[in-house]
């Protein structure tokens, strides 16, 4: 079986996430590519569109938002993502049980005694007149019947498990705050939600399956698991298997893949990109090395903005009133210091809407 290094493993990851060659891709359609895009920090995606979509404007993704083509709703992993609307529609179903069991699980002696088909019936109830509400409104509306639990508990079983929802424009528009407004995802798009599959086929499920690989591959079984949260897929990764071909990486892990999906010459140069918080080329994977040191991990987790420098993490970035400052996480050799920020430059722009093209490069940090 192939063994895959590390680099023919990173090269694979940045030509399938746009990030080796920009595309010329609707946004629309680079979302519905990457399987969503993790959005709890509302201005985010826009960065990572930038980073990916040749001539991205703001516009485009607020014109998406509002036109209803994609949407902000819990769902891989219980995080908020910004999901096409087919995709939302079509998903939701089987993530049902995974949304449940971690709220559910992290909030075991707050939510004891709880029937959540009940509760989720009564949420139901009060959102079917077509309002849109704040969680502490909807829980405002439930407090006679369910006292006892912490609001803020009983909302996020509601918003983040129970109730298929989605997260209203202004929040996600472009350099623009403001609280979360809820609408259940069927009244927003005026379409139902695809039912789970009863007779065990479960299609869905190997769509997720094809649509990782496509977008992550080559992987393991265990990096499909931890990008989508889902414990149920090994019988989709059988039933799809005739289908793939496999590799192994240097640590002899079996990876899976999508026989005609882009592998490029380890040797194919990469550009310096700037990647937003939580972003998925790093948290696809349990695995992350191949973009990302293990030393690194912990950086991802907090949300911390970084650049790609030859394809791995290799600083981080933020912004300050003036500039962008890049903080280096090794040196930087001159010719890699000068891509960095004529890359910083263009961003910097784009985040100030053309206000400034600054950027400041610190020393390495410890």
């Amino acid at each position: 079986m192939t063994v895959l290094d590390i680099r023919a493993l990173n090269r694979a990851t940045l030509a399938r996430q746009f990030l080796l060659d920009r595309t010329g891709a609707t946004a629309v359609d680079v979302v519905t590519h990457l399987c969503g895009m993790q959005a709890q920090e509302p201005q985010e995606p826009f960065t990572g569109l930038w980073a990916r979509v040749r001539g991205f404007r703001p516009a485009d993704l607020n014109d998406l938002l509002t036109g209803r083509d994609v949407v902000r709703t819990h769902m891989m992993r219980r995080t908020v993502h910004l999901l096409g609307a087919d995709d939302a529609l079509a998903w939701r179903a089987r993530h049902d049980t995974m949304l449940r069991g971690r709220v559910l699980t992290t909030y075991r002696h707050e939510l004891a005694g709880i029937d959540p088909d009940e509760l989720a019936a009564a949420g139901r109830a009060v959102m079917d007149d077509g309002r849109s509400r704040t969680m502490a409104e909807l829980v405002q509306a439930l407090a006679d019947r369910w006292p006892a639990p912490p609001r803020r508990v009983l909302g996020e079983l509601l918003v983040a498990a129970l109730l298929p929802m989605v997260q209203l424009p202004p929040r996600g528009l472009w350099r623009t705050g403001g609280g979360v407004r809820n609408a259940l995802l069927t009244t927003w798009l005026g379409r139902d939600i695809a039912p789970f599959d009863p007779d065990g086929a479960d299609p869905v499920g190997q769509a997720l399956v094809r649509r990782y690989l496509a977008t992550y591959g080559p992987a393991a079984s265990a990096d499909l698991r931890a990008w989508c949260g889902l414990a149920g897929l090994p019988a989709a990764v059988k039933a799809v298997r005739g289908e793939l071909v496999a590799f192994r990486d240097e640590r002899g892990r079996e990876l899976l893949d999508l026989p005609d999906a882009p592998r490029p010459d380890p040797g194919t140069p990469a550009p310096v990109r700037f990647l937003p918080a939580f972003d998925n080329a790093i948290l696809g994977y349990r695995d992350r090395t191949r973009i990302n040191d293990d030393a690194h991990r912990g950086l991802s987790v907090a949300g911390e903005r970084v650049v790609l420098v030859d394809g791995r993490v290799s600083a981080t970035w933020t912004r300050s009133d003036d500039a962008l400052v890049v903080t280096p996480l090794r040196r930087l050799s001159p010719v890699d210091r000068d891509a960095v920020e004529e890359e910083g430059r263009a961003l910097a722009s784009l985040l100030t809407d053309h206000a400034h093209e600054r950027v400041r490069i610190g020393s390495p940090s410890a």
